[in-house]
């Protein structure tokens, strides 16, 4: 699988802008930066998300959640789960996910995101703008997510209703290192949030309080 994007658009130059970035952390009054949520279908990438994305509104914090469905419904309609529709996806995503952060925004973007390859193109795109990125790895058993299964996917992978489908006939790559690691079977909900809460205050992107 190819790592790279062939560019097409010629003769195209970034414009900057006369306000900074550090004038817009002002206005609001935190940083911005992205939190990719990665895991199976069902390990409650989502779930965590709206509850961090509560818990920073009720903190004053501007917050946005890019969700898996939600972007197919929308910018990404045109694309399939090929692997190589999967990485456009995830690619256009991660591109989206940087210019949020870049206005200020925390970013609690959700996706299974199951290649670590495209988990690291993501990853580049922030570094490349010296944006804050914490990967966070909703690690749940294949069994436990299974037996969640909101959607009724896993039944229909089985049944061979979905071909492609993660955790059934389509691989998974967990994250190495990622800078948060939550076990979504032992945890509860709220120690998950306050875990995220506490690191975006260690890392300086939401004060104190």
């Amino acid at each position: 699988m190819t790592t790279t994007v062939e560019r097409k658009a010629t003769n195209v130059h970034w414009h900057e802008g006369e306000v900074t970035r550090e004038k817009r952390a002002e206005i609001l009054g935190h940083k911005g930066a992205t939190l990719w949520f990665t895991g199976l279908s069902g390990s409650g990438k989502s779930t965590v998300a709206v509850a961090v994305e509560r818990a920073l509104a009720a903190r004053g914090v501007l917050s946005y959640r890019l969700d898996g469905d939600n972007i197919r419904l929308g910018i990404n309609s045109n694309l399939g789960f090929s692997a190589e529709d999967r990485q456009e996806n995830i690619r256009r995503v991660g591109e989206i996910s940087k210019l949020f952060a870049d206005t200020g925004v925390v970013v609690l973007s959700s996706f299974i995101s199951p290649y670590r390859d495209d988990r690291d193109i993501v990853r580049k795109i922030h570094e490349s703008g010296d944006l804050p990125y914490l990967e966070v790895f909703v690690d749940c058993p294949l069994e436990e997510a299974e037996s969640r299964d909101p959607k009724g996917l896993y039944k229909k992978a089985r049944a061979g209703e979905i071909k492609g489908f993660t955790g059934i006939d389509d691989p998974y790559e967990a994250p190495l290192s990622p800078e948060l690691h939550l076990n979504t079977a032992e945890m509860t909900l709220e120690q998950e949030v306050e875990i995220i809460i506490s690191t975006l205050q260690e890392k300086g992107v939401i004060t104190k309080g």
